[in-house]
């Protein structure tokens, strides 16, 4: 366990926001979050945090910034059908999504180039491409704070939802998770009929891609469509796509025709909130430091020198004008602190 006063966490956020922080904690092992856990002055504002990938920060933080740095992947349960992966919170995503492309083993491929660390996907029940971390998650480990024990979760009691968790709402800064354990399949079947993959399998040649193809097809699109945070900063999409009724989605598409859409199997739609915002017209639009991405209108950027009290006028903004013109509030995906 490493403890430092005074750091500037700027190499802890993709956005690149200077920020400090009173105090920050690396812990390393479950042994050293249990002790951190056990003499922690609860009296103090806490903020957890993994690869900062989904964060941005609008001013200095004035408590104790956590960041677990578990590592380690091991398999604990193997049958013919599926493995069971363990991994530390600490292990970077990607890493991980790659590792389990090469054994052979499926249901992360679509996931791939997602940035930050795996303790985030449990919170954050991250998404992209038809795919969510809820899908492949069997349980989840973690330290309580309040009593300084551990605690096992299984999928059920993490209560997913579309980038959502009980670790977001509940038990909001209650645990640190040191481990997730994920459940993955030997028989690989690709789920292509979302997004640009379909095209991408097209232009490619493709009619039945591999596992290794597959990962590598998410890999290009995202790149196409993403910038690269440590050239540009930012924190991937930054809003939900919003999740209307049936009554409400036939207003929306009788006022506004051509709007895009994803019908939900409980009778619900989906609307593309990059859609929504680049029919604002904020698709590539810059206003100083600050801007919407060129490619992708999910993404708000930071072009070298912004504030995180920018980038959140930034979101502000496209939250009224899209409510003005469309009747519907967006909300942030990213962690607003």
């Amino acid at each position: 366990m490493k403890t430092t006063a005074n750091v500037d966490l700027r190499p802890y956020n993709t956005f690149g926001v200077t920020a400090m922080c009173d105090k920050f904690v690396e812990l390393d092992t479950v042994e050293d979050a249990l002790e951190w856990a056990e003499h922690a002055d609860r009296s103090v504002p806490l903020l957890v945090i993994g690869g900062g990938s989904n964060l941005l920060l609008t001013q200095d933080f004035h408590g104790t910034v956590v960041r677990p740095a578990i590592r380690g992947r091991e398999v604990t349960d193997e049958t013919p059908d599926y493995v069971l992966v363990r991994c530390g919170s600490g292990e970077v995503w990607d890493d991980v999504v790659a590792w389990c492309v090469e054994h052979g083993w499926s249901g992360m491929e679509n996931l791939s180039l997602i940035p930050g660390d795996v303790g985030a996907t449990a919170v954050q029940n991250i998404g992209a491409y038809g795919v969510e971390a809820k899908d492949l998650i069997h349980s989840v480990e973690a330290v309580d704070i309040h009593t300084g024990r551990m605690a096992c979760f299984t999928v059920g009691e993490c209560k997913y939802g579309y980038r959502d968790s009980v670790f977001k709402n509940a038990l909001h800064g209650r645990y640190i998770i040191t481990h997730v354990t994920y459940r993955m399949n030997k028989s690989f079947r690709p789920i292509t009929d979302y997004g640009n993959i379909v095209e991408e399998l097209r232009r490619m040649g493709i009619s039945h891609p591999t596992l290794a193809q597959m990962r590598q097809v998410v890999i290009d699109i995202r790149k196409s469509k993403l910038p690269d945070w440590h050239v540009m900063g930012n924190a991937g999409s930054f809003f939900k796509n919003p999740v209307l009724d049936a009554c409400a989605f036939a207003q929306l598409q009788t006022s506004f025709p051509d709007v895009r859409y994803f019908p939900l199997s409980d009778g619900r739609v989906k609307v593309p909130a990059g859609w929504l915002i680049e029919k604002c017209g904020w698709k590539g639009r810059r206003i100083g430091n600050v801007g919407v991405y060129e490619r992708q209108s999910l993404v708000l950027v930071n072009y070298g020198n912004a504030c995180g009290t920018e980038i959140l006028a930034l979101c502000n903004a496209i939250i009224k004008d899209v409510e003005g013109k469309f009747g519907i509030r967006l909300h942030p995906e990213v962690n607003i602190v």
